[in-house]
């Protein structure tokens, strides 16, 4: 999975820490979040998406497709 925290966080003008701080979690988290090692869990996914003003589908992109049966 994909996603835009880094993008989104520079963006906005915010370090690691800010972002972490704003959300409640460790700068580690963000830091996690943003290198693809740790997927976030839904209720911090759905915070991230609203601090940022987007869907969390336009934040976490999944290129995932079924596969025919």
């Amino acid at each position: 999975m994909q996603n835009r925290v880094r993008d989104c966080r520079e963006q906005a003008g915010w370090s690691q820490g800010e972002l972490a701080r704003r959300l409640g979690v460790s700068r580690q988290t963000i830091n996690a979040v943003e290198t693809d090692k740790y997927d976030p869990s839904l209720p911090l996914a759905l915070r991230m998406a609203r601090l940022f003003g987007l869907e969390v589908r336009e934040l976490f992109i999944d290129h995932w497709m079924p596969e025919d049966e």
